[in-house]
């Protein structure tokens, strides 16, 4: 990956605008404020992604579709979102759950749209079609503003300003972002430090972005990222229209649901492929959790599928080796995309990933299955291949993972909810802020990473990985890839990359400049 040199090439007062330009300053430049006073404050949340908005509130899905299909802007309210809910939450203005934390659904979902969130709003109790909070009853179609900078919600109409990113014609949009084929467009000011930011940086470190589909992908190069380094591909899926091709596939395996898996699929990735053209996209297989893409589906033919702990369950590269056939799918995928590709002539660079390994085995089994449905596509030489490390154990046996892979990539959220024994869905106000607010934890764990703990994880595996691959790429691609602390964290401790939510891109490019610059005094 071509990049520039480092930052011996800026002035003195160029590199001080770099190190002094605020992190709130930025933000507040890149997503929209309320203008006015606040009305009748309801209740406050977790503050889960940036940005002002107001519209009427639509108590579920299927409210917030007709809603919006009337033409009014909404605010889709629910105890909690799932993959069932995307379709609504892209025509949605901003989201309010009453649960959830940092990286539950909600939260990801909107940071990755640029969409305002606030979640784990305990005080509120949703009903079928209103929510209630104290004293008040909130209909469906009453107007409500949110904040998802301060988690501030409150009763009617506000005046938005028109901060955040231009709209420029070219691109395809995230859902939610509003109307027709726009890319953000970063202020001029603002782009013009960013690039004295990137030109610190150089090629010492990258800043990548977590992107689902073309749309995703497109968004964050226009944001400045110099790749994608985390592809979910079992969100490809959320539309309710594509859920049922993977809960056939989960529940019956060998079926004919597999073709249309591995067409959709291969259509997805050239389309990612082309967005990102010449530049990195890093493929993770299918990484489901059971209770929700089996959600909706036949209660009889999903039962033996049930889990008490699904997080904990089949998952990730378990899937893949109890139903092979769904990651071979996935391969064959990704290789047409790329041949694909290559007849378009377009210079597609991927790389695939494998979710949630534990033992050294799984990773052996999952790597000779990927290489050897490649060779089968005759596509060439397989792709470079590594692994996720989510997991205390993946961080201790590291090194028994390194020979097998090029690269391995910290997925903090999981690792955080199993090094802190937290729900990252159900301790955010009731555990976190009170133990925030108390002295009792210094930060948000799942916002900010905990260097004594998950930090020493990290470190150690990463000494142990090197020791057996020298050669051995790590990045991490969690939520905390967005955020200051943790990414200056990744920088220090020699990591190669961080990959975050494309809203989120600018403001890592200037963490990592900024960390840069406070090592080299």
């Amino acid at each position: 990956m071509a990049m520039a040199n480092s930052g011996h090439r800026l002035s003195v007062r160029q590199q001080r605008v770099v190190a002094e330009l605020s992190f709130d300053e930025l933000t507040a430049a890149l997503h929209p404020t309320f203008a006015g006073d606040a009305g009748v404050v309801l209740t406050t949340g977790l503050a889960a992604s940036p940005g002002a908005a107001s519209g009427v509130v639509a108590v579920g899905s299927q409210a917030a579709l007709d809603l919006a299909s009337a033409g009014n802007t909404v605010i889709l309210v629910a105890t909690e979102t799932t993959p069932a809910d995307v379709a609504a939450m892209g025509l949605s203005a901003g989201i309010l759950t009453a649960r959830g934390g940092m990286a539950s659904h909600a939260a990801v979902v909107a940071r990755g749209w640029g969409i305002p969130a606030v979640c784990d709003a305990r005080e509120i109790k949703v009903g079928a079609e209103s929510f209630a909070v104290g004293e008040h009853r909130i209909a469906n179609g009453t107007p409500i503003s949110i904040d998802g900078s301060t988690g501030e919600v409150t009763l009617g109409s506000r005046e938005v300003s028109a901060a955040g990113p231009d709209a420029a014609p070219g691109g395809a949009a995230a859902p939610g972002a509003g109307a027709g084929p726009t890319l953000p467009v970063l202020p001029a000011e603002i782009a013009e430090v960013l690039g004295w930011a990137d030109l610190v940086v150089g090629d010492r470190f990258a800043v990548l972005a977590n992107a689902d589909s073309a749309a995703d992908a497109a968004t964050a190069r226009s944001l400045g990222a110099r790749g994608i380094g985390l592809c979910r591909t079992e969100h490809m899926f959320l539309d309710p229209d594509r859920l049922g091709i993977v809960q056939h596939v989960i529940l019956k395996g060998h079926d004919e649901h597999l073709d249309d898996l591995e067409s959709a699929q291969r259509n997805d990735f050239s389309e990612m492929l082309e967005a990102m053209d010449g530049l990195g996209v890093t493929i993770r297989l299918l990484d489901a959790p059971m209770h929700e893409f089996l959600a909706g589906a036949d209660p009889g033919e999903a039962a033996e599928w049930h889990e008490h702990n699904p997080m904990l369950g089949v998952r990730g590269v378990r899937l893949g080796l109890l139903r092979p056939e769904l990651y071979a799918a996935q391969v064959r995928a990704i290789a047409g995309a790329v041949r694909d590709r290559r007849s378009a002539g377009g210079d597609p660079d991927v790389e695939i990933m494998v979710p949630l390994v534990s033992t050294a085995r799984e990773l052996t089994a999952s790597v000779s299955a990927i290489r050897s449905a490649w060779a089968g596509t005759q596509s060439g030489s397989a792709p470079p291949i590594g692994t996720m490390i989510e997991t205390p154990r993946a961080c201790m046996i590291a090194g028994q993972f390194a020979p097998d892979v090029e690269f391995i990539s910290f997925g903090t959220n999981d690792l955080t909810q199993m090094v802190f024994g937290f729900s990252r869905d159900d301790t955010a106000t009731r555990v976190i802020v009170p133990y925030v607010s108390d002295g009792l934890l210094e930060a948000d764990p799942f916002a900010s990473l905990d260097p004594d703990g998950v930090g020493e994880m990290m470190s150690g595996a990463l000494g142990r990985g090197r020791a057996a691959n020298p050669n051995l790429r790590a990045g991490m691609c969690g939520e905390h890839g967005g955020d200051p602390a943790s990414i200056a964290f990744a920088v220090h401790t020699g990591l190669h990359y961080v990959s975050c939510s494309p809203y989120r891109v600018p403001v890592a490019r200037l963490a990592a400049a900024q960390a840069l610059l406070a090592a080299s005094g």
